[in-house]
């Protein structure tokens, strides 16, 4: 991991600190630092083989601090700095954190560990970790905390006031309150703005927004992180099969979804698989995988290109300035290509388009890959001339504009193809659209010339 200037500067104070057991520069330095910078500076400590000075300097943070930096994060970073840590100061880490990162650090554990764990935990605690640890990875629930402010019905506001005080300092946000029956469920809920301005003596059941915008903890966390962003939610409640209020996901935690869905679909947009970790700590085997599968079938479909060419190749003895313009053509059609498909892509990915705009977007991508075939048709067509005259000067236009109108269309259709037949939209990457068009370019193009030069 690399560390901005100012981040590395209090790396080697740190460091140099410990070598001389400088407790004053230490302390002011890790006081100056917030908690994700502490965080990183940890991680990059860990990331060069140099986990005693990382665990050295954990040890020296208050417990809350502590607990705040290891929420910072990547399990792997947690595991290294915890391993020669007691159970019982585990434990105490544990019970600092919040409820979604103690679940998914407790997740990280291996099996007998979380046994001793689970052990000494308080009933209530044991069962919030179970049943977080318990939703599959890539959920609503697996993303959500069990840190928020519930109001029962039928209570005062200022009842509801004393609620929110003796539950605040346990809650992820008390921004947005919940309000739940008798039974759990999700009935309602308001802001503590509403609350702090509404009369003492009101019912909170009257000043309660009824309408409450929720999910199910089963829901693909890609669709919670749209719903966050669609409403400009601070927090979305969790609720399960009987519309009980089971968590809420924070619109922090809904950012970090965005920002890993967004770059696995540019992994996949570059034909390369999910990685499990960030491109600076996945392992070399693990990234060949990833990488390696595409690009072989990838290359078995330019063999395509291949046979179109010897299909072609009296044409091309009899006229060898053909050969000139191929990579032009094939190009100019996967670069079209490869931009239709990345706006295709993205449009459905944020869900401003779907499969009933597709006769919509036909018509529109039509003309305006028309236009633009035209348009490079135009600027290519006079150095066609001058270097072998007129009559490939119309081939390599009508080769263009029909390159380009076919590379456009076909990388605009891939993406609701792919969708219809269930897979991911992003699999029609620019390497797919390109070997595609690379392929049929070459017949479209030769076709064009037969026809065009046996006339003249």
């Amino acid at each position: 991991m690399l560390l901005d200037e100012n981040l590395n500067h209090h790396m080697k104070e740190l460091l140099e600190a410990l070598e001389q057991n400088d407790q004053a520069t230490l302390e002011q330095n890790l006081k100056e630092l917030r908690a994700a910078d502490i965080a990183e500076i940890l991680a990059s400590l860990v990331d060069n083989d140099a986990v005693p000075y990382s665990r050295s300097l954990l040890a020296r943070l208050p417990l809350d601090r502590r607990a705040s930096v290891l929420g910072h994060m990547h399990n792997e970073e947690q595991l290294a700095l915890i391993g020669g840590m007691e159970d019982e100061g585990l434990l105490a880490l544990l019970e600092e954190m919040g409820s979604d990162e103690r679940a998914d650090l407790y997740k990280a554990l291996d099996e007998g560990r979380r046994e001793a764990l689970l052990r000494r935990m308080a009933h209530q605690e044991r069962e919030e970790v179970k049943r977080l640890a318990s939703y599959d990875e890539g959920t609503a629930g697996a993303l959500m905390t069990a840190g928020y402010v519930a109001i029962p019905t039928g209570i005062t506001v200022s009842q509801a006031m004393m609620r929110v005080r003796q539950t605040a300092p346990d809650a992820e946000t008390v921004y947005q309150l919940y309000i739940v029956d008798p039974s759990g469920e999700l009935v309602g809920t308001m802001s503590l703005r509403m609350l702090m301005v509404a009369s003492p003596a009101m019912q909170v059941d009257e000043l309660m927004i009824r309408d409450v915008i929720h999910t199910h903890a089963n829901t693909p966390q890609e669709d919670v992180a749209r719903i966050v962003a669609r409403y400009d939610l601070l927090a979305l409640p969790v609720v399960d099969d009987a519309g009980r209020l089971v968590g809420i996901i924070t619109h922090d935690d809904a950012l970090d979804v965005m920002e890993i869905e967004a770059t696995e679909d540019i992994h996949k947009g570059m034909s390369i698989g999910a990685l499990d970790d960030g491109i600076g700590r996945v392992s070399l085997a693990s990234l060949y995988k990833k990488r390696v599968t595409w690009l072989v079938l990838l290359v078995f479909g330019n063999l395509f290109s291949g046979a179109g060419l010897a299909y072609f190749e009296d044409m091309i003895a009899a006229h060898v300035a053909l050969v000139f313009f191929l990579p032009l053509l094939i190009g100019s059609g996967g670069n079209a290509g490869a931009q239709a498909a990345t706006l295709m892509v993205r449009g459905m990915a944020t869900g401003e388009v779907g499969v009933k705009d597709w006769g919509k977007l036909l018509s529109r991508e039509l003309l305006v890959a028309g236009a633009l075939g035209l348009t490079m048709a135009l600027a290519v067509s006079p150095i066609a001339y001058l270097r072998a005259g007129d009559a490939l000067a119309v081939v390599i236009a009508l080769s263009m504009v029909s390159i380009v109108l076919f590379g456009s269309l076909l990388g605009m259709c891939l993406p609701f193809v792919l969708d219809r037949l269930g897979w991911d939209p992003a699999t029609a990457s620019a390497p797919l659209v390109t070997t595609l068009i690379d392929a049929t370019g070459v017949i479209i193009y030769f076709s064009i010339a037969v026809m065009i030069l046996d006339i003249a």
